[in-house]
């Protein structure tokens, strides 16, 4: 199963890593995550720069596509040489947005009414693009899931794992990453966040 996570000039490292890392806790159960740029290399927030795994098409034939935020969104959003590389189809892929990625999926026309998460600093000029925002951190309806804030990038991973390989397989990955003394409360609370969306 192919996972593309969308990564842009100015990401925030928090999202796509996170993300990256516990999808990865599945590779056994052939699940191939890849961060995914529109250029050979992007340089995050804080000036850590990395290569790209896939060109930004990849997107286009994953079964999962899960879109980082970060300081760019906006100059992004208004870059049809970059928008028009994306043909996402949400009827056949699972598709996901962290923070100000959530107003990517409204240039796109993917999210329509369906409510939406976002972080505080975006949440003004993803309003202004026509997004119902609630405030929660996980919100999904059908193929497509958004999240806010940066930490909330786990309950992305967690929707997408029991989405695709069960309860059971999220459980899993989210107690492995989960902090020692800590691991029962944090898989509690992360499944109560994201199974009545399953």
């Amino acid at each position: 199963m192919n996972i593309a996570i969308l990564t842009f000039e100015g990401f925030n490292e928090l999202d796509s890593f996170i993300a990256l890392g516990i999808l990865n806790r599945m590779k056994g159960s052939g699940y191939n995550v890849q961060i995914t740029c529109p250029s050979e290399e992007v340089t995050s927030m804080n000036g850590v720069t990395i290569k790209a795994q896939q060109p930004l098409e990849f997107a286009n034939t994953a079964d999962v596509v899960l879109f980082g935020s970060g300081m760019q969104t906006r100059e992004v959003g208004s870059d049809p040489s970059i928008l028009d590389r994306l043909k996402l189809n949400s009827a056949t892929q699972m598709i996901c947005a962290q923070c100000s990625g959530t107003y990517l999926l409204a240039k796109l026309g993917l999210l329509g009414d369906v409510p939406a998460c976002t972080d505080l600093l975006s949440k003004p000029w993803v309003i202004e693009a026509g997004v119902n925002i609630i405030e929660a951190p996980f919100s999904a309806s059908g193929n497509i899931a958004t999240a806010g804030g940066c930490l909330a990038s786990e309950y992305l991973a967690t929707w997408i794992i029991a989405k695709k390989s069960g309860k059971a397989a999220a459980e899993s990955a989210i107690h492995y990453v989960a902090p020692v003394g800590e691991k029962e409360v944090t898989v509690e609370h992360g499944l109560s966040v994201v199974m009545p969306f399953v």
